[in-house]
């Protein structure tokens, strides 16, 4: 620590970070005995939530063996690419001649940690999340206060992992690491991100398959209830709720804590470095990193105090009202918290207090908030922008779709618009800042603001897990056939949860955007860093007029569209899987009258290995494109690709998010009694609609947002060898025909049909 130069109270801070990522972990495991401690109801919803739990445990077990290959071979590229990079001048400065080795197993562990701490949200997340789902069902009959503490605390213990896991990653690399801490945070971001699109996309994949075969035959063509026993997807369907909404959107959400957080810290240190003395004289004003991490730490403080004010009795029984209440009760904490640390932390030499950091971090609150809205009013049954598309069922699926593609269209404009003001927020805040140092002082802001906008990660995934959890206990329900109050109790709660879910998917979206901004910031600081030892000229703008920029930017615009389309794609193949698969069943003697029980476990296997097949491809398309964007055609186009797919990942994930929240709760409107109500022809659009949105709103859409800061990290941590390699030198041309090669590869492989699925619908099935 004495190489930190850091006086005792800012020793001192840092350690109380510490304390309070360990105290969010001991909250986590305290809420884990509270839950536990409930009981799980009769045998026959225990032999319900024993499939969804087998279900989901054998999928993560899959999915994890698929993937260690490929991140045994990505830590060994994180070791070779700070190995070929000359060491800056802080690694020098805190390891001497040993600063290249000591950096290049910093960053290769730091990916392994990041890798970890995501599947462990991600995992331990959504078998707390199965632990109570049944938990739930079972306090439904007793109370609706009770069911409503119970989910909620569940998805609590998710958000508190988020929290815990991502302060202490990323405080311990800062303690082990100090002025070098930027190239080893790299590696913790990028390990973070990477598994989380291995489990957004295959959780992905896997729940929306199971989800709209199960809506196709089931409901269109049978005229069967949501959670039917006999319809052979609905186990299926209810584990893709736990491996998709909760271990995906975990793992989500923990990615962008960490890169809002690895940004803030990258970007603070060289601001830092530039307002005292001269840039690369040794001397760091430690405050621009500390502050950051003292903000992680007060949400942390703020989401366990927060939640504790989620409640309701029977009386009042709004469970939509109890959550809002801690979520403001938590801002308002976090808010007031964070301006009584600016005098503390933030005050220069002089003794003056700078204010702008905490404006900054306010921005991000605000366009939370302002998100939350936005996105509810498009996806929710209590405007019209969800009412017209359910009045638009009256004339059929196609004006359906329609409505709900056009919702979902201006929707991402006016998101856009309220993000870009956020950012421009940054720039006014920093518009005094001196001329050398106001680039990066505006993206340290863009960074704080992200900070700001997951300031309450504790609450904001507590209210997504909230939605998955809900929805199973209500299948638990339905298929144990539980008594009509008790699923009076789980539907209302399901409701709430569905529009939980879209409300949390718009601030994920918003914040993959928001680190996104700011590590293209970063991307300029570390080549500038480079160039500026080897003595080149540095690198100021971008010129789009440029033509291979331009070619760079259209490359990055388009890629969004490819991986949108082909995680649709396999969505839709598995699916047809599905349909097959439960039309056959349905023809099984008995089954419909409620004498055999459908084979359940065919389902979970169509989705698990549908599932399973695009995780390498996908893992492959977002690590080799901007490697061959990059060592093609240079730095600056690589900078013009990154603009490209921030644009269209953004306009594209909000999109398709919230066209299919519409439609999932148009049809959910018509269930309520409007329009015919369920089995009316209003009702079997509306389920058409619904399924042609649940791979946009559950799969693609939430996809783009790891995807997107996937490839910016790769491009960060290219960025330095780019510009330090000969161009156009042999060794490069054959990197990049084998970078071609896996790239057609992978796209190939997610295009073609499985030989696995081929052969699970071809096998043949018992009728017991």
């Amino acid at each position: 620590m004495y190489r930190l130069e850091m006086t005792t109270f800012e020793t001192l801070a840092v350690w109380s970070v510490m304390a309070v990522a360990v105290l969010g972990l001991a909250y986590a495991y305290f809420l884990r005995v509270q839950i536990l401690r409930k009981d799980i109801g009769t045998p026959k919803m225990q032999e319900v939530w024993n499939a969804i739990r087998e279900g989901a445990d054998a999928y993560l077990d899959t999915q994890r063996r698929s993937i260690i290959p490929m991140m045994v071979i990505l830590t060994l590229a994180l070791f070779f690419s700070a190995w070929i990079v000359p060491p800056t001048p802080e690694a020098r400065e805190m390891f001497g001649p040993n600063a290249r080795i000591f950096i290049a197993i910093g960053r290769a562990a730091a990916f392994v940690m990041g890798a970890t701490f995501s599947m462990m949200v991600g995992r331990w997340g959504m078998r707390m999340a199965v632990q109570g789902n049944i938990r739930v069902a079972s306090a439904a009959r007793r109370s609706y206060g009770e069911a409503l503490q119970v989910a909620y605390r569940s998805g609590t213990i998710t958000g508190m992992l988020t929290d815990g896991l991502g302060l202490l990653g990323g405080t311990l690399i800062f303690i082990i690491f100090g002025k070098a801490a930027p190239d080893v945070l790299l590696g913790f971001g990028f390990g973070g991100t990477l598994l989380a699109l291995f489990m957004r996309v295959g959780g992905g994949i896997y729940t929306k398959a199971a989800d709209v075969g199960a809506d196709l035959v089931g409901k269109v063509e049978a005229g069967l209830e949501e959670d039917d026993p006999r319809n052979a997807a609905v186990i299926a369907d209810l584990v893709g709720d736990n491996v998709g909404d909760c271990a995906g959107m975990a793992a989500d959400v923990f990615e962008s804590f960490e890169v809002t957080l690895v940004s803030a810290m990258i970007l603070g240190i060289v601001l830092g470095d530039a307002v005292v003395g001269t840039i690369g004289d040794g001397q760091y004003d430690l405050r621009f990193i500390i502050f950051p991490l003292v903000l992680r730490a007060i949400g942390v403080v703020a989401s366990v105090i927060g939640n504790l004010f989620v409640t309701t009795d029977e009386r009042k029984r709004n469970a939509m009202a109890a959550m809002n209440r801690g979520f403001y009760i938590a801002a308002a904490l976090a808010i007031a918290a964070s301006a009584a640390a600016t005098p503390v932390f933030m005050v220069d030499a002089a003794g003056n207090v700078d204010w702008r950091p905490f404006f900054a971090t306010l921005s991000g609150v605000v366009l939370a908030l302002a998100l939350d809205k936005l996105t509810e009013y498009f996806t929710s049954t209590h405007f019209s922008p969800v009412k017209e598309t359910s009045k638009a069922s009256q004339t059929g699926s196609a004006t359906n779709i329609l409505s709900g593609l056009a919702l979902g269209m201006e929707s991402s404009v006016w998101a856009i618009l309220v993000i870009s003001a956020s950012i421009f927020t940054s720039v006014l805040i920093y518009s005094g800042e001196p001329a050398a140092t106001q680039f990066t002082a505006i993206l340290y802001g863009v960074s704080l603001t992200g900070i700001g906008m997951l300031l309450l990660t504790g609450n904001t995934i507590s209210m997504d897990s909230f939605g998955p959890i809900s929805d199973n206990a209500n299948g638990i329900g339905e298929m144990a056939g539980l008594d009509k109050n008790a699923r009076n109790v789980m539907d209302d709660l399901d409701a709430v949860g569905n529009t939980t879910k879209a409300v949390t998917k718009g601030i994920a979206i918003g914040s993959a955007v928001i680190a996104a901004v700011a590590l293209y910031g970063s991307y300029f600081t570390d080549v500038n860093k480079v160039l500026q030892q080897m003595g080149s000229e540095l690198l100021s703008s971008i010129n789009v007029a440029a033509p291979t920029v331009f070619i760079g930017l259209l490359i990055g615009g388009a890629v969004p569209f490819l991986f949108s389309a082909l995680t649709i794609r396999a969505v839709s193949r598995a699916a047809a899987q599905i349909v097959n698969e439960v039309r056959r069943q349905f023809r099984i003697p008995g089954l419909m009258e409620g004498k055999v029980l459908p084979d359940y476990a065919r389902a979970v296997q169509i989705s698990t290995t549908a599932a399973q097949k695009e995780l390498i491809s996908l893992g492959l398309i977002a690590v080799m494109v901007p490697i061959i964007v990059g060592f093609t055609l240079g730095v600056e186009a690589l900078g013009g690709f990154l603009a490209g797919i921030i644009l269209t990942g953004q306009l594209m994930a909000v999109f398709q998010a919230n066209a299919g929240g519409a439609w999932d709760n148009a049809k959910k409107y018509i269930e309520e009694g409007n329009f015919g109500g369920k089995h009316s022809e209003p009702h079997k659009a509306a389920v058409v609609g619904d399924t042609v949105g649940d791979p946009l709103k559950d799969t693609a859409g939430p996809a783009l947002n790891p995807m997107i800061k996937v490839i910016n990290l790769v491009a960060l941590i290219i960025a330095p060898i780019i510009v330090t390699i000969e161009p156009g030198s042999p060794g490069v041309i054959v990197a990049m025909i084998i970078c071609v090669a896996a790239l057609v590869w992978a796209i190939w492989q997610s295009k073609r049909e499985s030989e696995a699925l081929k052969e699970i619908a071809q096998a043949p099935a018992s009728a017991d």
